[in-house]
């Protein structure tokens, strides 16, 4: 299955296996969200549901993974099934929330995941059928995960692999971010000395919707050529890097491995060097 759906494929979709999960985030998105959805997808909460948020971001970042036994009961209330068809959506072009949902949905252990291209705003456009207010489901049974199977990286690593040239650390913040002109989220400017800089916002063309599979295929293998093949993922706090992890997917190339804590650690984990390009 790929890891991508049109909204034309969407609007085909039906079945009680189908559960779809409303996933923007952002202020007042609950409130957002109750006065207008695609009919029948769950509010799923980044802050809540897809992140466990901890007293210091210097330990874990802005959005450290929450225990895999909490996710399970997270999927449970959902009533998502180890048979469920997941279609997540967010309104930032999948570049949020929904990559982390698919992201952590796939970790967990589930198959059927996708992320709608080009988000709420392609459903609209295509004539999705909308609602408003709550939407009424029945619970799953919790299904026992004992590790996320995903590969991720904790900071002490990503470190070595740098020192060691062993793996190619992608930063995919926006240039000026990685640049240090500036930083609007986290507490200081600039980015991991030795990471390269790939902006998710280039894994989309110019509608918002994700660049076909042989395209992205040929850029990034251009972009990676004569560097080591091993890749991790980070961003400001392991959000958006699933968006470009799931654009590596969606181009056939093997799973890279994810940062979660990302700058928002780095950058306040105290010691920490700290490169800029101004």
């Amino acid at each position: 299955m790929s890891p991508i759906i049109s909204p034309s494929d969407f609007k085909k979709l039906s079945g009680e296996n189908l559960i779809i999960l409303d996933a923007r985030a952002g202020k007042d998105i609950r409130q957002n969200y109750l006065e207008k959805h695609i009919k029948g997808s769950r509010f799923i909460d980044l802050d809540k549901d897809l992140a466990d948020l901890g007293a210091d971001a210097a330990f874990g970042g802005r959005h450290p993974l929450p225990a895999i036994e909490k996710f399970a009961e997270t999927l449970s209330n959902f009533g998502i099934s180890e048979n469920s068809h997941v279609v997540v959506y967010d309104d930032k072009n999948g570049a949020n929330a929904a990559a982390r949902a698919w992201w952590m949905l796939k970790s967990f252990g589930l198959e059927n995941i996708q992320v709608l291209d080009g988000g709420i705003q392609s459903a609209e456009k295509e004539g999705v059928e909308f609602s408003s207010g709550e939407e009424t489901f029945e619970k799953a049974s919790v299904i026992k995960k004992e590790n996320w199977l995903l590969p991720v990286k904790a900071l002490e690593v990503v470190e070595n692999e740098l020192i060691n040239h062993s793996s190619t650390v992608v930063d995919v913040r926006d240039a000026y971010r990685y640049r240090g002109e500036s930083e609007p989220i986290d507490l200081v400017a600039g980015h991991i000395p030795g990471a390269i800089n790939i902006p998710f916002s280039e894994n989309l063309d110019e509608n918002g919707n994700f660049l076909k599979p042989e395209v992205l295929k040929q850029k990034y293998t251009e972009l990676l050529k004569d560097k080591p093949q091993h890749l991790i993922i980070h961003c400001g706090s392991g959000v958006t890097a699933c968006h470009t992890i799931l654009a590596l997917e969606y181009a056939g190339f093997p799973t890279a491995d994810l940062y979660v804590g990302s700058w928002s650690e780095w950058s306040r984990r105290e010691g920490k060097e700290i490169a800029k390009e101004i």
